[in-house]
């Protein structure tokens, strides 16, 4: 199994209503910011590990489990919004950096809400890495009845079981799951994962299942329509330098078959005023599994250059 250069610390915080499960590295510093990291849909904050290992230089890192995933509580809800991930960050931010800005990396889902966070507390970011975090196609109003209708269809399907996530005999079973998922990460670090990112949950008869630390109902669409006009206001309101790191696998074309592409992403990019795009070879959506030393040294060559 991988071994951690960098063992993190689990510390719990609260926010809003919630108990916040998050991973900490390192030690404040009195001349470098916090260095947070938001891990992705169906993600853990020890995602992280192996950029971690991989940074030169050792930094005060935090990294939270969102809300309904890892050892963050959920809430009594049966689905989720993305608000809920910019007030929750901007409470963790409260506690761990005070008014000080902090550098800000996320990943897919974390890039998402990093881009959107930006542009709402644009003085509390100095420096922000999206890693593949694309944002969503344009959805037309007419698409508003079959998406409001699909919604309340999936909540039904949730409240009766339907939408479980799989369970495994054995962590190597989840490990397994990840392999398939992503055929470059390694039986290492696919083991390691496999422990962070499941949990053994008895069942009946003595026996056990191990059980993905996510909340079945993130899997619930979001009801309203992804505005692309709102998604440029808010990139136009971020005030830190950004990079957007792709990789080399088109992630965007496997998804949406050109109804979304890494140009209608680039053309989004447009709407930031200090924005580059940078590309990392041989690695898949997970680039921080697959090349993480690559990943590690382009964030640092980032934080490190010159300006605000």
């Amino acid at each position: 199994m991988y071994q951690a250069l960098r063992p993190s610390r689990s510390e719990f915080v609260p926010v809003r209503t919630l108990r916040y499960h998050v991973r900490t590295w390192g030690s404040p510093s009195p001349t470098r910011p916090p260095l947070v990291l938001l891990h992705g849909w169906m993600d853990v904050a020890a995602s992280w590990q192996f950029v971690v290992d991989a940074l030169a230089t050792e930094r005060h890192v935090i990294a939270p489990d969102w809300r309904g995933f890892g050892l963050s509580d959920g809430g009594p809800v049966d689905n989720y919004w993305m608000p809920d991930y910019l007030a929750d960050l901007d409470w963790l931010l409260d506690h761990y950096a005070g008014d000080a800005p902090v550098d800000l990396v996320g990943h897919s889902m974390g890039g998402n809400i990093s881009m959107q966070y930006s542009g709402v507390r644009p003085q509390r970011i100095r420096r922000l890495v999206n890693l593949e975090g694309f944002g969503m196609p344009l959805l037309e109003p007419a698409e508003a009845p079959g998406r409001y209708a699909k919604w309340i269809d999936q909540l039904k399907k949730l409240d009766r079981g339907e939408m479980a996530l799989a369970s495994y005999p054995g962590p190597e079973g989840v490990a397994r799951r990840l392999m398939k998922t992503n055929p470059r990460l390694s039986h290492d670090k696919a083991d390691w994962l496999a422990a962070h990112w499941s949990v053994a949950r008895p069942q009946d008869g003595g026996t056990e299942r191990w059980e993905i630390l996510g909340d079945p109902a993130h899997k619930i669409i979001n009801a309203n329509l992804f505005r692309v006009d709102e998604a440029l206001a808010l990139y136009a309101a971020i005030e830190a330098p950004v990079l957007a790191i792709v990789a080399s696998d088109d992630s965007l074309g496997g998804w949406w078959k050109g109804r979304y592409t890494l140009d209608d992403f680039r053309d989004r990019l447009k709407s930031v005023r200090d924005a580059r795009l940078t590309r990392v070879e041989d690695c898949g959506h997970m680039l921080h599994h697959d090349q993480p030393q690559r990943v590690a040294a382009l964030i640092e060559a980032f934080l490190a250059s010159e300006g605000p």
